[in-house]
């Protein structure tokens, strides 16, 4: 356990004691917020188990071919501070002479982002020592469970011990991948991967062998740039329901027709919205320009059109138009979008559009099968399909836990945590929690856009500005209505 801190503070009220849960992003800026925001006494305790505290799954990659998914002027960690990170790459021999200019409009390694927030972490919780009473302490272990003694929250660990907490923030980030049928009888087979953040560049097969990924996503990228890096030339199937890889980033032209200025996105319902849409993608091929312009222009609705839209919506969008959504919005550094695209061209990378029926180990190899009775062995397999979308199958001991226990909810799609706007837990008997906070992909049920830095770093403040009951910051994001740059 190591402790940051002021340890001579002069005695006075127990501090109130916050227990955040996940040491990525999330939940280390939460802390950070509280030491630059409080201004009485907090004992917070950051729960982490697995990779480094301040790097997360995103950012603890040790491969300087992953490159961020947004350039570098929109990354900062503070709403309130834009060229925070811009600030810092200067203090690093590597950039520090890099033309202005460019250095705006880089794809910085995630590894170097990694050490940015190490860096904030460190400076501004140490640094808060001898402005307030915050102490802040960083807890190696997984929380297993959560019980209420009174006020009191009890976290428990898996190694036994204990946690005792005022408030809790859960801030757990992405699930596992959902299992596919078979998967459960492929636990410890040499040739499949379920989680394709664990390491498995040590396991590769030689050069004439064969890797399956499975999904066509952001994950899948990071697999197929690491496989060019290392040199590997086997062959490379990739396998998702679409076949879509992510866009890639591009310059876009002015195009100040969308939206209408007498429409309110937000009001129209989705058969309308797609509608309005669709016509303003295709004014934009008859210039050629690309229609993804029209998904920026969303983006500072996007939340305010989610909260609106009937249950019947969500769903329909979900099943309907997600797949399209998420390859123009989240996209990737034209850099890495070439490589893809090289694998292609020179057949090293096949590419199937369907969907994934089972998978079965074959003797040392496992074999996906998928549309109309293909199927494709694999040396190595790979389960890139992107996090569990159902919170009531998830995979952490800790939230279904939470789930037996009523402390938490599912929001009415099942998507994740039941909130209110001010990031409070709505538990299973409708009421506000006294304990308990969410913020981070736990929230996509209720807001959709939720696992990027442009909108985590607004709900770590809410979230802060909640626990401290302090009103919202004026220009600071809110879960329902944010600013974006792109």
């Amino acid at each position: 356990m190591e402790t940051v801190g002021n340890q001579n503070a002069a005695p006075g009220p127990r501090p109130t004691r916050i227990a955040v849960i996940g040491g990525g992003f999330s939940g280390v800026m939460t802390a950070v917020n509280l030491a630059r925001l409080a201004r009485r006494p907090l004992h917070v305790k950051v729960i982490n188990d697995r990779r480094p505290t301040g790097r997360g799954v995103a950012y603890g990659m040790r491969r300087p071919e992953h490159l961020l998914n947004v350039a570098a002027r929109n990354m900062s960690a503070f709403r309130d501070e834009p060229d925070h990170f811009l600030q810092w790459l200067r203090t690093r021999s590597d950039f520090d002479a890099v033309p202005e200019i460019e250095l705006r409009e880089r794809f910085i390694p995630r590894m170097v982002y990694g050490d940015y927030l190490r860096s904030i972490m460190l400076h501004y919780l140490q640094a808060a020592s001898g402005l307030t009473a915050v102490k802040t302490e960083f807890v190696t272990g997984e929380a297993k469970d959560i019980e209420l003694a009174g006020e009191t929250a009890v976290v428990h660990l898996a190694d036994s011990t204990t946690v005792e907490a005022d408030r809790v923030v859960l801030a757990t980030g992405n699930e596992a991948p959902a299992e596919l049928p078979g998967a459960e009888a492929l636990a410890g087979h040499p040739a499949w991967v379920g989680d394709p953040w664990q390491p498995w560049e040590q396991r590769l097969p030689d050069q004439n062998g064969c890797i399956v990924v499975l999904g066509t996503g952001l994950t899948t990228v990071d697999a197929i740039i690491s496989l060019r890096s290392l040199g590997w030339m086997g062959s490379i199937h990739a396998i998702s329901r679409h076949g879509w890889f992510p866009h890639a980033h591009f310059r876009g032209i002015e195009y100040p027709d969308f939206p209408p200025p007498d429409v309110d996105l937000a009001k129209l319902g989705l058969e309308k919205l797609v509608a309005l849409v669709q016509d303003h993608c295709a004014r934009l091929h008859e210039r050629n320009a690309n229609p993804a312009i029209i998904v920026d222009k969303m983006r500072p609705y996007t939340q305010r059109i989610w909260s609106n839209l009937k249950r019947e919506e969500r769903l329909a969008f979900a099943g309907k138009y997600a797949a399209r959504w998420n390859v123009s919005r989240h996209r990737i550094a034209p850099e890495l979008h070439a490589q893809i695209t090289s694998s292609q061209l020179t057949g090293q990378l096949q590419v199937h559009a369907a969907a994934i029926e089972r998978v079965e180990a074959a003797g040392p190899r496992v074999v996906v099968h998928f549309g109309e009775g293909r199927s494709q062995a694999g040396d190595l397999v790979i389960n890139a399909t992107g996090p569990s979308s159902r919170l009531s199958a998830s995979h952490s001991v800790l939230l279904q836990n939470l789930l037996r226990r009523g402390l938490i909810a599912p929001d009415e799609l099942d998507m994740g945590v039941r909130v209110d706007p001010d990031h409070t837990v709505v538990t299973a008997d409708g009421q506000r929690s006294r304990q308990f906070l969410a913020l981070g992909p736990l929230l996509r049920g209720t807001l959709w856009e939720t696992i990027a830095v442009p909108e985590l770093r607004g709900q770590a403040m809410r979230v802060a500005e909640t626990l401290l009951d302090r009103p919202s910051l004026p220009g600071v994001e809110t879960p329902v209505m944010m600013e974006y740059m792109i």
